[in-house]
């Protein structure tokens, strides 16, 4: 940064601040100790990774695996409406854990330090209609380089929503409230689209050359996944064949919601902060940790909601440190939250009911254009740089 970012803008000394903001005021010296004290964090902990971490995947592993053959077994009866519930309520739980705290957190390299053939970055692939490798492009590069970047972080609206004020309004954001619905319903389609931008496909920016190699994984990963879901597991039931397609399909669904709402809580709930490109040019260490901090929110829950959410529901330290093991982040969060307390910087957490309402009525708030809605308060974060000596 240059620095200047934070709804609308992390301010440089001297800059003014709009009558509803609210200022914190810190120095630049501040900030790069606060990058200083994250890069300890961070180093402390990847030194301590070893068997406990190990151990704790295969665990997770063990029981997502468990959980899809009761679920597979449990269709085989259902006939009775109390076997199929069972069967589908097992099968959606593995899909999550397979989703969030397994595939998502190996494709971060959250786990490539074990070496261990299978589980890794390189290797993984989920159970969902996303290829892993654009998944990673996206996700990996895309946003966590530019997180919440207006116009370079795609995941700022996935492309169909507008989810920042600083995001040009057009009629077609009317729908704002119908196409987050949409999405939520078909996340995983959503997100197997994400990487080819479709926003530029319709301006012209991309054409078909661009996109083919990644329609072509597309319909590869989608199509195993839907002879899978939707053909052979419900044919080797034989005449339940039916009823175990709709468990399948129900499972996808479920799967779909929770992450979705997981996901947008973690990153649009109020007081969560959108930058530009400009504010973020040549940014510090500690300057993009700011970045993430000012960008990201919490959940709160207990041990086994975190574990269902992938530990996203500490999205703040995700977003901090992305390659260390995600069941660390309760532990990390005390000591970041700390930091942030220290140097008088806000901590966004919150209960699920609270940031999943909060996050809806930013979605409805941004159909409009901004001169019809009351804005929020401001949060502005003001770096106080030291004046320059005369020479």
């Amino acid at each position: 940064m240059t620095i200047a970012t934070a709804l609308p803008a992390l301010l440089v000394g001297g800059t003014e601040t709009t009558s509803k903001s609210t200022e914190i005021t810190v120095t630049a010296a501040q900030v790069e100790e606060l990058g200083k004290e994250l890069d300890a964090l961070r180093a402390r902990i990847a030194d301590d990774l070893g068997e406990r971490d190990r151990d704790y995947l295969y665990s997770v592993i063990k029981a997502q695996r468990g959980l899809e053959v009761a679920g597979r077994g449990l269709m085989y009866l259902g006939f009775l409406p109390p076997a199929w519930i069972a069967a589908v309520a097992a099968l959606s739980v593995s899909k999550i854990l397979d989703n969030m705290e397994i595939g998502h957190n190996v494709m971060h390299g959250q786990y490539d330090w074990m070496r261990e053939k299978g589980i890794n970055s390189r290797e993984f692939e989920w159970d969902t209609v996303c290829p892993a490798d654009q998944w990673k492009h996206s996700h990996n590069y895309m946003h966590h380089t530019y997180t919440n970047i207006v116009d370079m972080d795609r995941d700022v609206g996935y492309g169909i929503l507008r989810m920042a004020p600083e995001q040009k309004w057009n009629p077609y954001y009317l729908g704002n409230l119908a196409w987050a619905s949409a999405l939520m319903v078909l996340f995983e389609w959503g997100v197997m689209l994400h990487d080819l931008e479709a926003e530029n496909i319709v301006s012209g920016k991309r054409k078909w050359k661009d996109i083919k190699p990644l329609v072509k994984g597309m319909w590869r990963k989608a199509g195993r996944q839907v002879l899978k879901d939707y053909v052979v597991f419900p044919a080797l039931t034989g005449p339940l064949f039916l009823t175990t397609l709709a468990g399948n399909a129900t499972a996808n669904l479920v799967r779909n919601v929770w992450t979705f709402s997981i996901i947008f809580c973690g990153h649009f709930p109020s007081g969560t902060q959108t930058f530009s490109k400009e504010e973020t040019a040549n940014e510090t260490r500690g300057e993009w940790y700011l970045r993430q901090l000012l960008g990201s929110a919490n959940i709160e829950g207990s041990k086994y909601f975190h574990i269902m959410s992938g530990n996203l529901s500490h999205q703040i330290e995700h977003h901090l440190f992305p390659d260390l093991p995600a069941s660390r982040y309760p532990e990390m969060s005390a000591e970041v939250r700390a930091l942030c307390e220290k140097h008088g910087l806000p901590y966004n957490t919150g209960g699920f009911w609270h940031q999943f309402g909060s996050t809806w009525k930013k979605i409805a708030k941004l159909s409009l254009p901004n001169r019809w809605t009351n804005q929020e308060p401001e949060l502005v974060v003001h770096i106080e740089r030291a004046a320059a000596k005369a020479s």
